[in-house]
């Protein structure tokens, strides 16, 4: 996997909020945080290459290992040379351990302390899934972050299933550290659902083991914005300050500036490139329907404030007749746009902690 320990940097914070800014070191380059990475879920961004990801500034990727381990194998991508080389992506790599399949593939598995057997969404195998597992096959594939295989309970769930779900992650913890190899990268991962109190104990576990970075897990998995914000604020000072701090799956531009504003460094989701493909574009005024009327005969970009190199030329008629059309070329510009509004977002928050100029980036994107 890596060839060197991960390390974080820390640079500024803010002098309004609990923000920080500083990097992450991995063996394929350094990530400035806080940042978003792209969900290339089985080695692919959809709709983009490297290069455009590249292009727009991003530093890191987001892989999966379930998906990855049925198609095309972890096998394979070791004989390959590792992932980075399979998809020609030159920076760090994060991976999830597939715990969130756990969750999302109910249907299709059946979990135990011991591990999950999953029968293959492909062609019904049988999969088993442990920490020893999937810290085997992320070694396989080569990534720089590997992350703890855990169980993220869904929303809702009782207290008490919320309780076992973070135990047995608890148990797992220290075998995924003891089977992770001399030279992975590894993640910790807090569960506890919407619970202060198991969410303080599970922080308190995590925090007390030798991981390079922590994870606030089991969030946006369905509970509503005013039930989200309470366990980041609440969890996210209960994380170790020299470790890079990571909330799984959150990705709304007004959920990241919430938890930016708590202390947290590292984002994912895939919601730039899914809205697009179902023709949503972010702008600085909210989310809009390029399949609108408004933009039949608009010349123009839909955001004037958000004009991008590989965008620029085409019209906010031509994607809508895209769209209309069923032609790839709309999902795949729609997609380039929010990817590229999300990495200047990304950019202009580590100014403003830099700066001190919180207030006016909170005006700036006031209605993104």
């Amino acid at each position: 996997m890596s060839e060197f320990p991960l390390r974080y940097e820390l640079l500024a914070t803010c002098p309004h909020t609990s923000a920080r800014r500083g990097r992450i070191h991995t063996a394929h380059g350094t990530v400035e945080t806080p940042a978003f990475m792209p969900v290339g879920t089985q080695g692919s961004v959809k709709t983009v290459g490297s290069e455009d990801l590249e292009a727009a500034g991003f530093q890191q990727v987001l892989a999966n290992t379930y998906h990855l381990s049925l198609r095309p194998g972890e096998d394979l991508v070791e004989r390959f040379g590792g992932l980075h080389e399979l998809m020609s992506w030159r920076g760090p790599i994060l991976t999830d351990s597939g715990g969130y399949q756990v969750m999302s593939l109910s249907k299709w598995r059946k979990i135990s302390d011991e591990g999950v057997v999953f029968k293959s969404h492909l062609d019904g195998s049988e999969l088993f899934l442990t920490p020893e597992k999937s810290m085997e096959i992320q070694s396989k594939l080569g990534v720089d972050i590997a992350m703890c295989l855990d169980e993220c309970p869904p929303y809702p769930c009782t207290r008490e299933e919320a309780a076992r779900a973070m135990e047995r992650t608890h148990k797992w913890l220290p075998r995924n550290l003891a089977s992770k190899g001399e030279k992975t990268n590894l993640f910790g991962i807090v569960q506890g659902g919407v619970h202060e109190d198991l969410r303080r104990e599970s922080a308190e576990t995590v925090s007390s083991m030798s991981f390079d970075g922590v994870a606030i897990g089991g969030v946006s998995v369905g509970e509503p914005t005013e039930m989200q914000y309470p366990v980041v604020e609440f969890t996210t000072p209960l994380l170790p300050k020299d470790k890079p701090r990571y909330l799984m799956g959150v990705g709304h531009p007004q959920d990241i500036f919430h938890a930016v504003k708590c202390g947290v460094d590292l984002f994912d989701c895939v919601l730039p490139t899914r809205m697009a493909r179902h023709h949503a574009l972010y702008t600085m005024q909210g989310r809009v329907n390029a399949m609108n009327l408004q933009w039949a005969e608009h010349k123009g970009w839909f955001d004037e404030d958000s004009i991008f190199p590989p965008t620029e030329r085409y019209s906010a008629a031509y994607v809508r007749h895209l769209f209309k059309a069923e032609e790839p070329l709309g999902a795949r510009l729609a997609s380039l746009h929010n990817l590229w509004f999300y990495s200047r977002m990304m950019q202009e928050i580590r100014d403003a902690i830099e700066k001190g100029t919180w207030p006016e980036l909170m005006a700036r994107y006031a209605h993104a």
